[in-house]
């Protein structure tokens, strides 16, 4: 659960952005996103090979 304190001189805006920050970096949204729809695990053996292939032709090229 993820949570931010708003300070007495800070603005609603920043407030929000520092939150959203923070749930980006706990995984939230992605999370919550993997769990809408049931994924057969062939589709999960299949992304993650996809993903494995991406990040291998990045580290070579890069």
């Amino acid at each position: 659960m993820s949570e931010v304190i708003i300070h007495e001189d800070e603005n609603f805006e920043r407030a929000l952005k520092r939150f959203k920050k923070k749930c980006e970096k706990a995984g939230i949204l992605s999370d919550l996103r993997k769990h809408r729809h049931y994924e057969k695990p062939s589709e999960r053996r299949k992304r993650k090979m996809n993903a494995a292939v991406r990040k291998n032709r990045r580290t070579r090229s890069g």
